[in-house]
């Protein structure tokens, strides 16, 4: 049973900008919360060194995303690796998101590199062929919001594919019934990513801009993903309980 959720925070944005909007913490909160109102989320400061003092203080980790690069040399990254793979050695119900996605499949033996495309912004539908247990509702296209310029090129060891993008084959996989990760952000709202497309606007090209604009018309799936979520974490706890 799930009691509590450790938010490994990866955020390293702590810019003005960053400040006029929720917090991660606030951000899952209001995805979550309300499909398990008990559940007790935890914010665990990884990018400051603070880790929990073991696996079993939470009954579950998600891994947030980052504007930051798993290849960059910031002295928590490889203290991160080391949790993770502790995570994954006593199978613990852990979900990344984005960053998390990536930081996952880096501490297992897979390889991130930079977007063939270049920026991945706005909105985009991952397919999901398969029909998992916890996938409920099911629905084979997910649309989600974007905002990285790396992916995943090789899988991490053991991992299953379950959900291809058009920019992103490695959109999405799984690791037995424990890990789960998307490269995408159900945690970000309309008004979030509409403004950050925005503020990114002079630091990107013109089509990228133009094309995040016409993606955020069409309709996000989030609440969808998050109760995929909530299934997934409770599936795995009862496994390995």
């Amino acid at each position: 049973m799930i009691k509590s959720i450790g938010i490994l925070l990866v955020n390293t944005d702590r810019s003005d900008f960053a400040k006029q909007f929720d917090s991660d913490e606030v951000k899952f909160k209001k995805l979550l919360i309300p499909y398990r109102p008990d559940w007790k989320l935890n914010i665990i400061p990884v990018i400051d060194n603070i880790f929990p003092d073991a696996i079993d203080a939470n009954d579950a980790y998600i891994i947030t995303g980052s504007p930051a690069s798993v290849n960059d040399s910031h002295s928590w990254i490889p203290k991160l690796y080391e949790f993770i793979r502790e995570l994954n050695t006593h199978k613990y119900p852990t979900i990344g998101i984005c960053f998390g996605h990536q930081v996952i499949a880096n501490a297992l033996g897979g390889k991130i590199a930079s977007n063939p495309s270049g920026w991945s912004l706005g909105m985009e539908a991952t397919e999901f062929p398969s029909r998992l247990g916890w996938m409920q509702p099911t629905q084979s296209s997910l649309n989600l919001y974007s905002a990285h310029t790396e992916q995943v090129i090789e899988p991490p060891n053991g991992a299953t594919i379950i959900g291809t993008s058009a920019n992103c084959h490695n959109a999405a996989y799984v690791i037995d019934r424990h890990i789960m990760t998307t490269q995408y952000h159900p945690e970000m709202s309309l008004d979030f990513i509409s403004n950050l497309v925005e503020h990114l606007q002079p630091n990107i090209p013109k089509d990228v801009f133009t094309t995040a604009h016409k993606q955020l018309t069409q309709p996000c799936h989030r609440a969808l993903f998050a109760r995929w979520m909530v299934t997934f974490l409770e599936q795995s706890t009862s496994h390995t309980a």
